[in-house]
């Protein structure tokens, strides 16, 4: 029997993981939640035609942070990071994390830099987002732009359209997130 597609969902532990689980399912989408430490050879039975990386609560700078095998990047299908996970892609990729000057939790105005296209395409250019972190992305590694930030926090969404990949700081599986779940705007059906 033909396995559906799916959106895979690597958890790292963070308290949404069956959430964006969910919030996929309701877009149509079969979704499928591993653990961080899958081998790439379960992740490619899957065969996801897009992966998700969740949040969670380390510091990628912690010495026993969990990571992921930088060929996961490499699959040829879009992956998107939120929150740890976009933290963690950054990381692999060469940019700096810092602890944030002051720390964002809740409800924050999140500004959309680039709404014509990709990830955000459709936005308000101003948007409620839920954040919960300690830790953020000082700077978009090689490759990736910022296209979204905060008063306190300058990569609050990152993107690299040519290799599709992307992350977003803020939760948009939560209800508190305005814009979130947009079922027109899920991995599969994004321009991206």
């Amino acid at each position: 029997m033909e396995k559906p597609q799916c959106v895979l969902i690597l958890d790292f532990g963070g308290q949404y993981t069956q959430l964006i689980a969910r919030r996929v399912r309701e877009c149509g989408v079969y979704s499928y939640v591993l653990p961080y430490s899958a081998s790439m050879a379960e992740i490619r039975e899957v065969h996801p035609m897009g992966i998700i990386l969740s949040g969670g609560p380390a510091s990628v700078l912690d010495a026993d942070a969990p990571k992921i095998d930088m060929a996961v990047f490499s699959l040829g299908v879009p992956v998107l990071g939120i929150c740890y996970g976009m933290q963690l892609m950054a990381y692999l990729h060469g940019a700096p994390i810092e602890k944030c000057a002051q720390r964002e939790y809740g409800r924050t105005s999140v500004t959309m830099d680039e709404t014509q296209t990709g990830l955000l395409k459709g936005l308000k250019a101003q948007s409620q987002c839920w954040m919960s972190h300690t830790w953020q992305v000082a700077r978009p590694p090689q490759g990736f732009t910022a296209i979204a930030h905060t008063s306190n926090c300058p990569v609050a969404a990152m993107a690299n359209p040519d290799k599709r990949l992307y992350g977003v700081q803020l939760h948009p599986e939560v209800t508190h997130t305005e814009e979130g779940v947009r079922p027109d705007r899920v991995l599969s059906k994004v321009e991206i």
